[in-house]
């Protein structure tokens, strides 16, 4: 079952950057994940989303959702990004994450889920940016595939195609990970 949207919600009034901001924040910071860019800088990555909301929040004409408008800004910020990072890697190597102790889920299941994203970030990485995109929107963010047709700019037919080719390659790099391999 799709979850509602928050463009879906009613607004008033023109758009202001805090609200966009606290709507929209996991969102973005989602879908720069989805599209690669490294966990130590996601943050940056979101800030920088976020100062090219606040000098364009004006000039949004609504000829699109907000949420499409948003991932078109995040796809050029972590392009950017990556790029960045590219030329970075081989004078610098990140720090280690420092984790922190909560209440939460118990080591192993902490352990299994690090485990189900790197698995999924690998399967990310290993598809071209057609499908990643579409795979980030529809199976991860869970946007309609209208609204992922739109976000990308492409015919409705060629997303539910794009989806049903990228599904069964996730259930066949599922498969391998199980040792069924195909």
């Amino acid at each position: 079952m799709r979850r509602p949207a928050l463009d879906d919600l009613p607004d008033e009034g023109p758009l202001v950057l805090g609200e966009v901001y606290a709507r929209h924040f996991g969102f973005v910071w989602r879908c720069l994940r989805g599209l690669g860019v490294p966990e130590a800088a996601l943050d940056d990555a979101a800030q920088d989303v976020f100062l090219v909301v606040h000098r364009r929040l004006a000039t949004f004409r609504g000829e699109s959702t907000l949420r499409t408008w948003l991932f078109g800004i995040a796809r050029h910020v972590a392009s950017n990004h990556l790029r960045g990072t590219r030329r970075k890697e081989a004078r610098q190597e990140p720090l280690p994450a420092l984790e922190s102790v909560s209440a939460g889920p118990g080591p192993l299941e902490g352990a299994q889920d690090r485990e189900a994203a790197a698995f999924v970030q690998a399967f990310l990485g290993g598809l071209g940016p057609k499908k990643r995109d579409l795979f980030v929107l529809a199976v991860l963010e869970e946007m309609s595939i209208p609204e992922v047709a739109a976000a990308l700019s492409i015919p409705l037919n060629t997303a539910y195609t794009r989806l049903r080719s990228v599904r069964a390659d996730f259930e066949r790099a599922l498969a391998r990970r199980r040792g069924g391999g195909r």
